[in-house]
């Protein structure tokens, strides 16, 4: 899941991560095969591989199924892979707005899945481009605050073309063009500052404020899609508000 209130939702996140690791492994293998696909098995060579084996390194997938799951994408040893990428939108509560992006090799599994996690969790289909005109493609990357200072990120991002930089309780959300993501996570990694995650996503331009009920049921209405093999990433324009954030917290 990603939203503008990424950090006030980590707890959320590696909840829904750790209870089901192996749905998460499996997309994580699955973005693997894809980038390896498309650039070759290279990690130097392939940054979109790179940061996706980052990813699953550091959500403990073990090395031999990442192995194994360039060697399916890059076609080495006979196997193949083959998926269709699909973007479905869509309303959640409080007229939240989703991106609901597949991958997937079943085009019809995939549409029946996200359109019955949308029916039984008080969302709806929109029709193709009513909501993907409020969302931006851009580079976001992640970086933990704990061995970093703001000064330090802002001097090694700013001057390789990052657009943003977000501090939160957590550490920092640093935005990008999408082109400049490479450049961006390089500077980083040159300065000896380590992130968290890489990737390319669907940003909101303008963001719709909800409470902490409508939040609620945002998260069950994402957890739904999220539990569809298919559904990879889901992208959302809500924002919470700091008493918000405070009183989800508080949740079991």
């Amino acid at each position: 899941m990603s939203g503008h209130s990424k950090w006030a939702t980590t707890k959320h996140k590696k909840a829904v991560i750790d209870s089901r690791r192996a749905k998460s492994w499996a997309k994580l293998i699955k973005n693997i095969e894809v980038a390896a696909k498309l650039g070759g098995a290279d990690l130097a060579g392939n940054p979109t591989l790179f940061d996706a084996v980052l990813k699953a390194k550091k959500t403990s997938v073990p090395k031999d199924n990442i192995d194994r799951a360039i060697k399916r994408g890059a076609g080495i040893g006979g196997e193949s892979v083959e998926y269709s990428s699909i973007m479905y939108e869509g309303y959640g509560a409080h007229g939240v707005a989703l991106m609901i992006e597949c991958l997937t090799d079943n085009k019809n599994r995939a549409a029946a899945e996200v359109r019955t996690a949308l029916s039984r969790n008080g969302g709806t289909l929109a029709d193709p481009g009513s909501v993907a005109y409020n969302f931006t493609r851009k580079g976001v990357i992640v970086v933990e605050g704990e061995n970093t200072t703001e000064d330090d990120v802002m001097m090694a991002a700013l001057e390789a073309g990052a657009e943003e930089i977000e501090p939160h309780a957590q550490g920092f959300e640093i935005i990008t063009d999408a082109s400049d993501l490479v450049a961006v996570r390089t500077a980083l990694q040159e300065a000896g500052i380590e992130y968290e995650s890489a990737d390319v996503e669907f940003v909101p331009n303008l963001k719709v404020e909800i409470d902490a009920e409508a939040a609620r049921k945002i998260f069950r209405l994402i957890d739904a899609l999220e539990d569809s093999d298919d559904v990879q990433n889901v992208y959302a324009n809500f924002d919470l508000t700091a008493e918000v954030q405070a009183e989800l917290e508080n949740d079991e």
